[in-house]
């Protein structure tokens, strides 16, 4: 089949299809410039990443911890949604049935949504965020969220920030290596992903487990998988249709 008989085989599923999951990874955020944190050139001050997203790190250093995710957040507000974005937020404000499943941490899906519908998005169109956000905050004390783009000034432990509520000490609410993820979008992923009629999968090595497994679930209940990435994945081989492309070139042309 032709790049273009796929591309349009892929828009008729997702077109035709009631309900629809959506699996975004880093890939998508790449193409907005999001630095990644680990591999070669990914040490920070001469500690490596794994090393710092730990509770038992922020337990030894919380004003370490906080510094570097301070020094992550300058880097990330500083980064734009691409088309890929803009092109998945107007599919889930533009029609029901749509749940949008990020592994990414960068809060790109979340401005998307808020620039593509004048600042009134809600609902589908906000990603549910399986490994959590660099802009929002959880206290260590009572368990209060809240979100947060303010500058963290890490210069002591005393300016760290604190819960409004409580007093306690804030940590980024993101999920840490040794941690599990929270219950409650797991299985808000699950079900929507055992319910889609179709998955798109869009810039995700599918390595990372259980994000990974959201479009087998949808493949094991009869539902068809969309893959849009520029290399082949573990998931190709269950994939209906598989675009190679960027989701910033791929997902306009397929959503708009």
């Amino acid at each position: 089949m032709s790049g273009s008989a796929l591309v349009a085989r892929a828009r008729e599923l997702v077109r035709g299809a009631s309900s629809v999951l959506v699996l975004t990874g880093a890939g998508v955020s790449a193409e907005s410039g999001v630095p990644t944190f680990r591999g070669e050139g990914g040490l920070w001050r001469s500690h490596r990443p794994e090393d710092l997203a730990t509770p038992e790190a922020f337990h030894r250093d919380p004003r370490l911890v906080w510094e570097w995710y301070g020094w992550r957040r300058d880097l990330v507000s500083r980064c734009a949604p691409n088309p890929g974005h803009r092109a998945l937020a107007r599919l889930a404000l533009g029609r029901s049935g749509v749940t949008l499943v990020t592994q990414n941490v960068d809060g790109l899906h979340e401005v998307a949504a808020h620039e593509e519908s004048g600042g009134s998005a809600c609902g589908a169109a906000l990603p549910l965020e399986l490994h959590g956000s660099l802009f929002r905050v959880r206290c260590t004390r009572c368990g209060a969220r809240a979100a947060d783009r303010a500058p963290i000034d890490a210069t002591s432990a005393g300016s760290l920030p604190r819960c409004a509520d409580c007093g306690g000490l804030l940590r980024p609410d993101i999920v840490w290596f040794g941690e599990s993820l929270d219950p409650f979008v797991i299985e808000a992923a699950v079900r929507a992903a055992e319910e889609a009629e179709v998955c798109l999968v869009a810039g995700t090595s599918a390595l990372v487990h259980p994000a990974a497994s959201l479009p087998l679930v949808t493949a094991r209940s009869g539902g068809q998988v969309v893959e849009v990435n520029p290399d082949p994945t573990p998931l190709t081989a269950v994939a209906a249709v598989s675009l190679r492309a960027t989701s910033g070139e791929m997902l306009p042309l397929l959503l708009d």
